[in-house]
This record gives structure tokens, C-alpha cells and sequence, in this order.
């Protein structure tokens, strides 16, 4: 028998039973778009974090505190570490002490409902900065203008609000020169964020940015700030600007042992590889789960051939009674698994490039070209894997004895 006549009895035997082997070919399915779109949601993932990351720049340095319940302190009583103050920040804007420092921008954070004209909106991050803040975050102005040194120092009631709180806000106004009330404190908006873009988990675009004085004054207190941005005059000079940051503060805080710190100071770079191991981690969980799902599919397959060898022993029985051959049964029902997973490999490739199209948990998800391969594929194996034993069963009866069967 040619391998088109062993085809054409292969799609027989499955239009035969058209209910069964439609839901055969649906595990596959699943499995297969499980496995493409899982993956491609941990590399969407992994793409918008590593965008987030990106855009504060090559040269950009966080300093956070790193005393208290947060475990990266000193080895002592938490008690001892000391809070970032702002004091800290006008020492590391010292160009005598830290001549790698371009610019400092303390910040303290916290979370507000803002107000104009019945419409309400509680804003994600309300930031109190300096104007150095908006350089070295890469954060641009796309209507009005950025505060300046001036309203730090007045402590003027004055924001740069993001482009998701615009338009819960203002919808389609124009917010610059209106005034919003922001935790019963009105602040007067003078410019409006470009649009960063979500990573899934945290919108950028939510943020309310104001002088440092003026959020202490209304909503923080003038205690420690919660973390310092520093931007270094380059990106080559990031690792002298971290070492400048850290003997500073040192001295400040009057620590001697380095490995007693109570502050941590991270760059994108150090953000970069960390975020990488963790998205790797993820993706790989993600990738096993939906390879169970494929697993699954393929006992699918083994189960549906075994019923169907059972059904068909009798026309099995009569075929070798005239003369066909084991190699001829063998890839009839080869062919039959191999097909079904053919066909439900391929329509789940067609469901995870379209599934991948729509934002999955706020997440773009983006396709790995490998893992479109790869499912089909394994897709394919699984077919003539888990088909074999039923076709190997089919073509061992004895004609006698499969004739026999009712």
C-alpha cells in the first residue's frame, strides 16, 4: 500500500468517528496554544519590564534604604540603620565629594485621591521630587513645562501629572494651567507627562510629580524620603558614581565595615541582570505547565487509538486474513495519531497567534518564534509516540483471533 492509499484510510477511519476525534484533536489544541501563549505572556512580560528598566537610562543610580524589615541591612538591630534624609542627597550633589554625580533628585512617595470637578481618580504614585528627577528618569514633558528650583525652594502647590491621571482626570481638556485637588490639598498643573507605556503591573502613567517640600508639607512630613535617584555625568562613569555614593553615605551614617550597610544603591545594569533571572525562572515554569497540558493531550491520543483498534479488530482480522502485512496495519494507525495530532497541533498554533494578540493580565504578550516550532513539533512526536503502542497492538492480533471478535 503507497502512502497516499495509507492516508486516505487514515482520514477514513477518523471521519468515521468525526465527534471523537474532534475532541481528540482539541486536547492537542490547548496544549499547543497553551504552551505558545504562556511563553509568549513571560516574554511579554520580561519585554515590558526590560523597557520600564531601559528608560531610566544607562547612567541612572537608585539609592534605597536598606535597614529595617527589608533584610539588606546591617547584620546589627535594625534600629541602628539610619532612614535617606535630604540632607544625604545635597551631600552627594557635592561635586567635591562625588565629581561623578551629575545630579540628585530625593523622593518621597505615597498614594492620593485626586479631584476636579466631580471627577475622582486615586493616583497610583504621588511623587515629591526635585527638578533633576525628571532627566534622570527620562521622564519628557508632552504639554506644558516641567516645575523648576523655584517652586522647590517657595514650596509652591504646583504638578506634572502623568497621562493616565490626565485623562481620568481632565478626559479630553487641557489640564495645564487648571487646578486638581489632590488629598484635600489643591495643586495647580503645570505640565503633562509623554505616555510610557504599562509593564503589566504597574502603570507609569498614573503618577502625580510636585515639588519635595510641598507633598512633605501636605501628606508625608519632613522625615526620611524614600529613595534617592542620582543620574552619573555618563554611562561610563556609573561604577565611580556608585563607589562616590557609597563612601558618602558611609560617612554619614558613621559606618565602617562595607558589608554593613544600611542602604543599597542599584543601577540599571544590576536591575537588568536580576529581572533577567527572574524572567527566566518564570518563563521556564510557565513553558512546564503548558507542557503538561501537551502531555495530557497525547494520553488523549493513546486512549481514543486504543478504542478505535478495539472497535476495528474485526476489519483488522480480515485485512491480514487477505494478505496485508504488519508494516501496512502498523502505519494505517500511525498515520490515524500522527494526523490528529497534525491537525490539532496545527489549529493550536493558529489559536495561540491569535490569542496572542489580545493583552493577556494587562500583559501584550509577544511570540517566541522558537516555541511556535517547538509545540508543533513536540505536537507531532507525541502523535507517533503515544500512537505507537495501540498501533503496535493493532498489528500484532492474530487474524484468527480478530476474526473471531464480535
Amino acid at each position: 500500500m503507497n502512502p497516499f492509499q495509507t492516508l486516505r484510510f487514515a482520514f477514513g477511519g477518523l471521519a468515521a468517528n468525526k465527534v471523537r476525534s474532534a475532541l481528540t484533536m482539541l486536547g492537542v489544541l490547548i496544549g499547543v496554544a497553551a504552551v505558545i501563549l504562556l511563553l509568549a505572556v513571560g516574554n511579554g512580560s520580561s519585554q515590558a519590564v526590560k523597557d520600564s528598566i531601559e528608560k531610566l537610562g544607562t547612567n541612572a543610580l537608585t539609592v534605597t534604604s536598606g535597614g529595617g524589615g527589608f533584610g539588606g541591612g546591617r547584620s546589627g538591630s535594625a534600629d541602628a540603620a539610619k532612614p535617606l534624609t535630604v540632607e544625604d542627597a545635597r551631600a552627594l550633589a557635592d561635586p567635591a565629594a562625588a565629581p561623578d554625580i551629575e545630579s540628585v533628585a530625593p523622593e518621597v512617595s505615597t498614594s492620593q485621591t485626586a479631584l476636579y470637578e466631580g471627577a475622582s481618580h486615586t493616583v497610583g504614585q504621588v511623587v515629591g521630587t526635585y527638578p533633576a528627577y525628571f532627566k534622570a528618569s527620562n521622564s519628557k514633558v508632552a504639554k506644558g513645562d516641567y516645575f523648576g528650583a523655584d517652586d522647590v525652594l517657595a514650596s509652591r502647590k504646583v504638578a506634572v501629572i502623568g497621562a493616565t491621571t490626565a485623562a481620568d482626570l481632565f478626559g479630553t481638556a487641557d489640564p495645564v494651567g487648571r487646578k486638581l485637588v489632590l488629598g484635600g490639598t489643591p495643586f495647580t498643573v503645570v505640565g503633562v507627562l509623554a505616555t510610557k507605556g504599562g509593564t503589566g503591573f504597574q502603570d507609569p502613567d498614573d503618577v502625580v510629580v510636585a515639588p519635595l517640600p510641598a507633598v512633605q508639607n501636605a501628606f508625608t512630613g519632613f522625615g526620611s524620603v524614600s529613595q534617592i535617584l542620582v543620574e552619573a555625568t555618563s554611562a561610563d562613569a556609573t561604577a565611580g558614581a556608585q563607589d562616590e555614593i557609597t563612601t558618602v553615605l558611609m560617612a554619614r551614617h558613621g559606618i565602617k565595615d562595607p558589608a554593613a550597610l544600611d542602604f543599597r544603591v542599584a543601577s540599571q545594569a544590576s536591575l537588568l541582570t536580576t529581572q533577567a533571572s527572574t524572567d527566566r525562572t518564570f518563563t521556564v515554569l510557565l513553558g512546564a505547565v503548558a507542557a503538561i497540558s501537551l502531555l495530557v493531550g497525547g494520553i488523549g491520543i493513546t486512549n481514543i487509538m486504543l478504542v478505535t483498534v478495539t472497535e476495528r479488530t474485526r476489519e483488522i482480522g480480515i485485512r491480514k486474513a487477505i494478505g496485508a502485512p504488519r508494516g501496512v496495519i502498523l502505519g494505517q494507525f500511525l498515520a490515524e495519531s500522527t494526523l490528529l495530532s497534525l491537525i490539532g497541533g496545527g489549529l493550536g498554533v493558529a489559536a495561540g497567534l491569535i490569542g496572542s494578540h489580545f493583552t493577556i493580565v494587562g500583559i501584550r504578550p509577544v511570540v517566541i518564534p522558537e516555541s511556535v516550532v517547538g509545540a508543533f513539533a513536540i505536537a507531532v512526536v507525541i502523535g507517533l509516540f503515544f500512537g505507537g503502542y495501540p498501533a503496535n497492538r493493532a498489528a500484532g492480533l492474530r487474524p484468527i483471533e480478530a476474526l473471531r471478535h464480535e
